[in-house]
């Protein structure tokens, strides 16, 4: 056999070693990926969180899974009412949900390194909590969880803003032993005139937790719900913002000050959010698409 040219081997050795570092790169994504998914295998996350640590978001795992991002400006065809008129209109009472529309958390035992890692470099704020968890450890007594909470960015100038001109309330599906301390956390300014957890939920045939807003006013006129899951909202779909859900892969979301908090300013200058909001979203047929009748939603 004739011997190689001292170029070919070169050319030879530099291609075992692109091909060795082609195969490392390559074990250690699926070393990754096995790490999470045994995160699924165990229960600890939701199969929707899974995906997205490894930047897949399948369309059936999204709660707005029908929905694209707003467009970051709004025209409108409606002139503003004269100042007169905007002087006697109630205060906008916005309704704000909490996970993956104003944070998300994850266990800190089960939160992979890499995410934080990559969660935190991307300029995300987070921080850690300790809540009581609605379980009993083995002697009865109440479990305390460990919680990592990554804040949506521009979050607490969102909260600063809206306050300026709408009445705040929290409404979370959550425990209120996780959700009071976290909340005490983002909101040390006390904006939140009230705060709904988990027992002020009502479950119906189509979907549990969802959130009644007839429980915090019967004029629904000058009221709206900015909630990342539509069907929190399926008894009232004309006064629903459905927002894109927040996770820590999204370093540069812009959802809050750059698409929700416009919207927001422009429905505080009608007497009626609900003509706008239909415009906008067409909620009612999206519901009527997903199986719940236009009789089941309430004025």
């Amino acid at each position: 056999m004739a011997e190689l040219a001292p170029a070919e081997m070169y050319a030879a050795g530099q291609g075992d070693a692109r091909t060795l570092q082609a195969w490392r790169t390559l074990l250690n994504w699926f070393r990754f990926v096995f790490q999470i998914f045994l995160q699924f295998v165990k229960g600890t996350r939701p199969v929707a969180q899974v995906l997205s640590y490894v930047g897949f978001r399948h369309p059936l795992l999204s709660s707005s899974l029908a929905f694209k991002p707003l467009p970051v400006d709004h025209p409108t065809d409606t002139p503003p009412p004269p100042p007169q008129a905007i002087a006697l209109l109630e205060k906008l009472t916005v309704v704000l949900d909490l996970d993956e529309t104003l944070v998300c958390a994850y266990e800190t035992s089960n939160l992979p390194s890499v995410v934080r890692k990559q969660a935190i470099e991307g300029g995300l704020k987070c921080f850690e909590l300790e809540c009581i968890s609605g379980e009993n450890d083995v002697e009865g007594k109440q479990k305390v969880n460990h919680v990592t909470v990554f804040e949506r960015p521009g979050l607490r100038e969102f909260l600063q803003k809206i306050s300026e001109f709408a009445e705040l309330v929290l409404f979370t599906a959550g425990l209120e032993g996780y959700a009071r301390p976290l909340v005490d956390q983002i909101d040390v300014d006390n904006r939140f005139s009230r705060r709904f957890y988990r027992p002020a939920t009502i479950s119906t045939e189509y979907r549990e937790h969802v959130k009644d807003l007839l429980c915090i006013s019967r004029d629904l006129s000058r009221l709206v719900i900015v909630d990342n899951n539509p069907f929190s909202f399926l008894l009232q779909p004309l006064n629903g913002i459905p927002c894109v859900p927040f996770s820590a892969g999204q370093p540069h979301d812009e959802q809050l000050l750059g698409v929700v908090l416009p919207l927001l300013k422009q429905l505080s200058l009608q007497k009626d959010v609900r003509p706008a909001l239909y415009k906008q979203f067409h909620m009612p047929e999206w519901f009527k698409q997903h199986g719940i009748p236009a009789v089941h939603f309430s004025a």
